[in-house]
């Protein structure tokens, strides 16, 4: 299980590069992204079909991203997943959240082989303060089940 240390730590800066949001407010990676929006992230949106999301610019790929941008959160189909790291650790980006749903064995292994710490199997939400409605929920059962990250 990942540690909670290591998933605060990815939060912390409050900075991250964002694949997977759509241009449809009501698809989920767009619902994650207007919330961490909402809570004071500085997100920085990659999306190969549109310009921008949410009023944001987005670049096209990874490699467009600005140097000082360490953390990338995924949520995309798996069938895009695997490229994404990789294209992520040719960056040199070394920590990357793949939403639960979206990891792949490959995109796992290729973030080991590149020694990038990663953070999958965890719904962003439950973490990413303040957490409210379903996710607060959800958080508490994880507590109460004993599958909430220590």
């Amino acid at each position: 299980m990942i540690a909670l240390k290591t998933i605060e730590s990815f939060l912390a800066p409050r900075e991250l590069a964002f694949c997977g949001a759509s241009r449809n407010p009501k698809k989920f990676g767009r619902v994650v992204y207007d919330t961490l929006k909402e809570r004071g992230f500085k997100l920085y949106p990659v999306h190969p079909f549109t310009d921008e999301i949410a009023g944001d610019t987005c670049v096209k790929e990874i490699a467009e991203l600005p140097d000082q941008v360490k953390r990338l959160y995924i949520v995309t189909g798996k069938d895009q997943t695997t490229e994404i790291v990789e294209q992520a650790a040719k960056k040199g980006i070394r920590e990357i959240w793949i939403q639960q749903t979206s990891d792949t064995p490959e995109s796992i292994e290729i973030a080991i082989k590149n020694d990038i710490t990663l953070i999958h199997k965890q719904c962003i939400m439950k973490f990413a303060e303040p957490v409210s409605g379903i996710h607060k929920f959800h958080r508490s059962i994880s507590k109460l089940f004993g599958n909430y990250p220590k």
